[in-house]
């Protein structure tokens, strides 16, 4: 089962979930500001993809300048309770699979953990390609 923590708003989470189809996968899609996790999945998302809370905030919006997350003075405990109360805090696309979990920034390492090969060629919304007509990826 592939699971994918998703944001429509977000081109990265587009381009990951694409490249999931591309593997001919459908995987369950989680609308994470819609549906967030709670703290427990939110705790094992970020150890099972070997981050620190730190390095799973989304440092890009609103409430991470508006609290002041930039300072270091806040516990991953603390870090931990403003992502549940903010959940765009927690940085997208998180993907799950058999292989492993992993925050897919840049959209391709969603690649390393597919259980399944692309099923042809594709590229970004921006235009870069990523897998060539093979199923191969290109860098």
């Amino acid at each position: 089962m592939t699971t994918i923590y998703y944001n429509p708003a977000c081109g990265t989470s587009r381009n990951t979930l694409a490249m999931i189809r591309n593997a001919g996968i459908e995987p369950t899609v989680i609308e994470y500001l819609k549906t967030p996790p709670d703290r427990a999945t939110i705790v094992k998302l970020i150890a099972d993809a070997g981050l620190t809370v730190r390095g799973a905030l989304r440092d890009k919006c609103e409430p991470y300048e508006a609290l002041g997350l930039k300072e270091d003075r806040f516990s991953d405990e603390a870090l931990l309770d403003f992502i549940v109360q903010h959940p765009i805090l927690l940085n997208r696309p998180f993907v799950v699979t058999k292989q492993g979990t992993r925050l897919c920034r840049p959209s391709e390492v969603v690649l390393d953990i597919l259980p399944a090969a692309q099923q042809g060629a594709f590229s970004k919304e921006d235009g870069e390609a990523v897998v060539g007509a093979d199923g191969q990826r290109l860098k």
